[in-house]
């Protein structure tokens, strides 16, 4: 029986990725092999998030163009943001 919204898909693995897959099973990290693919597709899925955001934010570095402030006057900005965070 299919959950509503899912679509089947037939995948191929090696023996050595299938015995990994089932050892994940056996050790009781998941219930099934669905389970295991969609923990990895879910993972991979963050990971690509946290990149595509990293990407965005060194973008928006290069389009702001060079600072005129000096290495002093950026250290001691970033030293006062870090106090009123409390990180300093």
């Amino acid at each position: 029986m299919l959950i509503k919204g899912t679509i089947r898909k037939t995948l191929t693995f090696t023996e050595q990725q299938d015995k990994w897959i089932k050892a994940q099973i056996e050790a009781g990290e998941f219930t099934n092999e669905s389970e295991y693919v969609r923990h990895l597709i879910r993972s991979d899925q963050a990971r690509n998030s946290k990149f595509v955001q990293l990407k965005a934010a060194i973008q928006a570095g290069i389009d702001s163009g060079v600072s005129e402030r000096t290495i002093p006057e950026i250290m001691k900005e970033v030293e006062e943001r870090m106090k009123a965070d409390e990180r300093l």
